[in-house]
């Protein structure tokens, strides 16, 4: 029987939990009264390291680690995260932390706001400023999305530490090839509605990028308005969001194990962040997005208003997949038979901003 490890960022701490079969236990909050918009969770030691990005609003943001599965908390001495001097910039928050594959032992990225990617090469204890990317030619017309002006996804290729990709609101794709040494803006097919000129090279706001388990260079991306694909690593894509109620959201996750299976969670528009059409459902492809279904059995029937933001929702990398999501009225929902049937695992938590999962043991 599969142990789950389940971490649940909220504005108001991290809660853990421990699942086998049916059965759930839950701590915390650790970092009480903290917002913890980033976990990150590197596998690729013998017990996973656990990443945290907290926001105290006394103290600041900050990266914490932890050894032993949650139980206690280190603090690097010095900031983990800083912008150098000669940026003007300072640390608005982590948005997301990524351990890269295991061709890259010990680097782990951290997307941050303003807008930037930082490196490490020590898991995630100290981090650089990935330079050329903060430095680009198109930095000085980005915009901040509704929520600010974040570097939220981070896509590493398994079969080469070089090429990653990372997703700007509201910039758009960009993707080095060469280690971040150069960097390319990789919008191709991708709307910018907002915008007098729709299909601009940049300034798309991508809300969230997925990489397809059986083909490394398929990629998902749920953006504000529209479900697209990439079939090259997103050098160019196509809209799939024909068959969903709406293609507007937020979140966009890829099955741990299956090709070609992707999940969304459809949000009714922009101006009314709420479920698509009121309903609790999760949707999706078995066929890289060329049909959709919803998946209900078990959630809430009857209007709902529980929005999932684009890191609340996660795969556990179990076969078949646990499916997690949690949302803002702060319900906290699980699959353990990739999304075809769903129970709640906890209710009245403060509003959730990502969830993570990994199995242990």
């Amino acid at each position: 029987m599969t142990d789950v490890l389940l971490t649940v960022g909220t504005r108001k701490g991290l809660f853990v939990g421990r699942g086998r079969g049916g059965r759930w236990e839950f701590d915390g909050p650790h970092f009480n009264a903290q917002a913890v918009y980033a976990i990150g969770i590197d596998t690729r030691r013998t017990v996973p390291r656990l990443l945290v990005g907290g926001d105290s609003a006394h103290w600041g943001p900050s990266v914490f680690h932890s050894d032993d599965l949650g139980a206690t908390w280190t603090e690097p001495a010095q900031p983990a995260v800083r912008f150098p001097k000669d940026t003007g910039a300072s640390l608005e928050r982590v948005w997301q932390l990524h351990p890269a594959g295991p061709a890259a032992p010990g680097v782990v990225y951290a997307g941050t706001e303003p807008a930037a990617l930082f490196r490490s090469t020590d898991e995630g204890e100290t981090f650089e400023l990935v330079r050329p990317l903060w430095d680009h030619p198109t930095r000085s017309r980005w915009a901040p999305g509704g929520g600010g002006e974040g570097l939220h996804t981070v896509v590493t290729d398994p079969r080469d530490p070089d090429a990653v990709t990372v997703a700007v609101s509201a910039a758009g794709v960009f993707r080095t090839l060469d280690g971040g040494g150069s960097w390319s803006p990789s919008n191709e097919g991708v709307s910018a509605v907002f915008l007098p000129d729709q299909r601009p090279e940049f300034g798309q706001c991508v809300h969230k990028i997925a990489q397809d388990a059986g083909d490394p260079d398929r990629l998902y991306l749920q953006n504000h308005w529209g479900v697209y694909r990439s079939d090259d690593s997103g050098a160019r894509w196509t809209d799939i969001g024909a068959g969903l109620p709406s293609d507007f959201g937020f979140a966009a996750v890829a099955h741990p194990h299956r090709a070609d299976v992707a999940y969304v969670f459809p949000i009714n528009a922009d101006a009314d962040r709420v479920p698509a059409e009121r309903r609790c459902r999760v949707y999706r492809t078995s066929d890289a997005g060329g049909s959709w279904e919803p998946l209900s059995a078990g959630l809430p029937e009857g209007d709902h208003y529980g929005t999932v933001l684009r890191d609340a929702m996660c795969t556990d990398g179990a076969d078949p997949a646990g499916v997690y999501f949690g949302n803002r009225n702060g319900e906290l929902y699980a699959s353990a038979d990739d999304g075809d049937s769903w129970r709640l695992l906890a209710s009245h938590l403060p509003d959730v901003l990502c969830v993570r999962a990994t199995v242990i043991g």
